[in-house]
């Protein structure tokens, strides 16, 4: 009998190791995720924000060329702060929507004045919000790859259970609107 009770209780303790142990890597695991995702959200807020700095001077730039095309630059500089002021992943996503849709319009600003896409400075500038742009489209593609990791581990079982006991939330994908797909239209 005392055998017995030995045996059964040698078991409970395994199985309560084992369990535990289990809680424990999927807790880890999970924490790893949601750090990793907030790791990708703020890379995409230093993009945004390197292209936030890069705009003035690009718009300046443009300004010295094209003063007559005030309201571009006005949407432009209106589209930026929009982002600038953004926090969830849906707010900046709409944001940089619009800030590309006046960039956009900018740009077709630019190829009326030839003399301007000559000049050294825009065309600096030009690269760089070229290279910002790519950077932020990677950005994204990262951010959403580790929230689709990150919320498939979430709704797994047996994680799906851990994630519900310690409070863990899906993440939100950062998305274009649905407006990101309208071709600008700019009229002179």
């Amino acid at each position: 009998m005392k055998r017995s009770l030995i045996i059964v209780l040698s078991v409970i303790v395994l199985l309560v190791i084992v369990i535990g142990g289990s809680i424990i890597g999927s807790y880890n695991g999970l924490v790893s995720q949601k750090e990793t995702v907030d790791e990708k959200f703020r890379t995409i807020d230093v993009q945004l924000q390197r292209r936030l700095e890069l705009i003035p001077n690009l718009v300046n730039t443009v300004k010295g060329f094209a003063a007559q095309e005030k309201s571009i630059m006005a949407d432009v500089t209106a589209a930026r702060a929009k982002l600038a002021g953004a926090q969830t992943p849906s707010d900046k996503a709409t944001a940089n929507d619009q800030l590309s849709g006046s960039l956009t319009r900018l740009l077709v600003v630019v190829e009326n004045y030839p003399q301007l896409k000559s000049d050294a400075n825009f065309r600096q500038l030009s690269d760089e919000l070229s290279g910002t742009e790519n950077r932020i489209a990677v950005s994204r593609i990262d951010y959403n790859n580790v929230v689709k990791t990150y919320n498939i581990n979430i709704r797994s079982f047996p994680k799906s259970i851990v994630a519900g006991i310690f409070g863990f939330k899906a993440a939100d994908y950062f998305e274009a609107s649905s407006n990101a797909k309208d071709v600008p239209n700019v009229t002179f």
